[in-house]
């Protein structure tokens, strides 16, 4: 088992630590395999009752996926390992969802993109004062996906679609009060919790009330209204119009970000959304996002993303297309499509 994650018995419960500190904890291809063999034998081991999955050291819970690997793969080998990392990371995703035995993700830190995958599916969700919780994938040309579609299209009002779109940030008080987390625990109590939890792992959910605490008033709250209304459409140019009638500084701050971000990446994360809403279950979502990541993952937007934000880093990508109108309804059906039946995802 990779020495990036750490799994371990301890009491009754099985932990999965991310250990790769240098990185944020950004989940690599071995990591998804090492986690998806841990809960596979697990989940038939009646010793263990619950699994948490927490990071071994550093400033934040998980960054994301290893995007390198990921523009490596669309330039150089036709995306084919890239598939494959989705292809497996969307089954460890499933996988958390429908375990059968409860989960606790400890979002301290940074907890972005592949790391929103690992804890948006768990049981219990627990942020500190120390989270930020993002899905930034906008800003790289990507999409909002390791189930972003299932999880955000089904949050109160619009904020899964401001989020989707904006890649904004959110704190541990507000993800509380987005229903993105269950509890809000100080970070100095993460310790007692996880002992007290392999002690007892039938009592999760009275371990994590005792020790958590009454969180900060969450900002984002005092746009929700806001946000419903401007983000109201599933027609993106409609929600720059929008935005660009509003005389407030939160509308000007906000549009202002939509204009570094992808446009065909924005197109699709709304037609995500709303599409996951219609769907029966998280593996048919999952689907979904398959079918978007082999496409987007080839697209020009991707490379041209991660070439400006995390390689070169001048902030300065070319879009292509370059504007929303420029990204077409067919463009989308593309995107969207079936694959071949042998090409399809399957859960495990």
């Amino acid at each position: 088992m990779t020495g990036e994650v750490l799994a371990k018995r301890e009491g009754g419960v099985g932990i999965l630590s991310l250990n790769r500190p240098k990185a944020i904890h950004a989940l690599t291809y071995g990591m998804v395999q090492a986690m998806v063999t841990a809960l596979l034998e697990w989940r038939g081991d009646d010793g263990v009752g619950a699994v948490l999955i927490d990071h071994a050291e550093g400033r934040g819970f998980c960054a994301g996926g290893d995007i390198a690997f990921l523009r490596n793969s669309a330039l150089n080998d036709g995306g084919a390992s890239g598939r494959k990392f989705f292809h497996d990371e969307y089954q460890l995703n499933h996988l958390l969802m429908t375990y059968g035995k409860p989960v606790v993700a400890y979002m301290d830190g940074i907890t972005m993109g592949g790391g929103v995958g690992l804890s948006d599916p768990a049981t219990y969700r627990v942020v500190t004062q120390a989270t930020r919780y993002a899905m930034p994938e906008t800003g790289i040309g990507l999409f909002p996906d390791v189930g972003g579609g299932w999880f955000l299209s089904r949050m109160k009002g619009r904020m899964g679609q401001y989020l989707a779109l904006t890649g904004a940030r959110l704190d541990g008080a507000e993800c509380l009060w987005a229903g993105l987390a269950s509890h809000y625990l100080p970070a100095e109590n993460l310790g007692e919790a996880k002992a007290r939890i392999a002690g007892d792992p039938a009592a999760i959910a009275t371990i994590l009330r005792e020790l958590s605490a009454i969180p900060p008033e969450p900002k984002i709250a005092a746009h929700a209204a806001e946000i419903e209304r401007l983000f109201a459409s599933d027609r993106y140019e409609d929600i720059l119009a929008a935005l660009a009638a509003e005389d407030t500084d939160f509308a000007r701050t906000t549009l202002k970000a939509l204009a570094t971000k992808s446009p065909q990446t924005c197109k699709v994360a709304l037609r995500q959304l709303a599409t996951s809403l219609t769907l029966p279950d998280f593996a048919a979502n999952m689907v979904m996002e398959y079918r978007i990541g082999s496409r987007v993952l080839l697209m020009p937007d991707f490379a041209e993303g991660v070439r400006a934000v995390i390689v070169d880093k001048d902030n300065a990508p070319v879009w292509s297309p370059a504007t929303p109108e420029g990204v077409t309804d067919d463009l989308l059906d593309a995107i969207f499509a079936p694959l071949g039946a042998a090409d399809e995802w399957k859960p495990l």
